[in-house]
């Protein structure tokens, strides 16, 4: 199962925008340069990569996208700056003892020419944009929590700014009594059934009940199917929370 294909295709719907075509490549410099060939001939907005930006000698994907777009990979500064912060950062936490500016390491800072890199909150690669004609190329760690961070905080308003002319609706509901665990299956099973909203937890730290809150969204040319779209996902979220016992409190409508 792709994971992260599969949420990135459920958080590009319920921003507005439509995914053409998922495809799984191995980590081969030439296989990956083909298919992102394959891909720019079809004229997309985005083409969304996943994975292959770390510092191992098979994380190839950087490569790949360098010789189909015809550039070199050059060592950003940006980007160096970042990874060398991580690290001492890990340092100052006594997560490691030592930071070194090793070649693999180096190598996360080596994107191709011209590209630009997106901060990674959670872990260490930066994520990477490159354009082409009118196709932006985005590289995005593979690690699901460094994927999504990136992606929410840096893809997101670029595909905002895609989709042009449409409203955001967005609820949120407070929920006691039931650990984040056990609502994470419902939260699935809800975007499943309304592909086109997106929902976020958060929970809240301290105290002894369960407590976290979610926030429903999605995008719309018609603010009146907006709209639709998130009540009928909230009942069908709340429902199923408090027949799970889960206390369920509107915070916006």
């Amino acid at each position: 199962m792709n994971s992260n294909a599969q949420w990135l295709a459920r958080r590009i719907t319920s921003l507005g925008l439509s995914v053409r075509r998922i495809t799984v490549v191995g980590d081969d410099v030439d296989e990956i340069s083909v298919a992102v060939l394959e891909a720019i001939q079809r004229k997309p907005c985005f083409i969304i990569t996943t994975g292959g930006l770390g510092p191992t000698f098979d994380d190839k994907t950087l490569d790949g996208i360098a010789k189909a777009l015809g550039r070199k990979l050059r060592e950003d500064e940006k980007a160096l700056e970042m990874i060398k912060g991580k690290y001492q950062r890990y340092v100052d936490e006594g997560r490691i003892e030592k930071f070194e500016l090793t070649p693999p390491r180096i190598k996360m800072a080596k994107i191709p020419e011209g590209a630009e890199t997106f901060y990674n909150p959670v872990g260490t690669a930066p994520g990477v944009l490159a354009r082409h004609e009118d196709v932006n190329l985005v590289m995005l760690p593979g690690v699901p929590e460094e994927m999504k961070a990136i992606f929410d905080g840096s893809v997101e308003p670029l595909l905002r700014r895609i989709a042009g002319n449409v409203t955001f609706f967005e609820a949120s509901i407070q929920v006691k009594r039931i650990p984040e665990s056990d609502i994470a299956p419902i939260i699935d099973r809800v975007m499943r059934d309304n592909p086109y909203v997106y929902i976020k937890s958060h929970p809240r730290v301290g105290g002894k009940v369960p407590h976290l809150e979610l926030h429903l969204s999605t995008t719309s040319r018609n603010p009146e199917e907006a709209r639709r779209r998130v009540s009928g996902a909230l009942i069908q979220i709340s429902e199923l929370i408090q027949q799970k016992g889960g206390d369920v409190k509107p915070t916006k409508a």
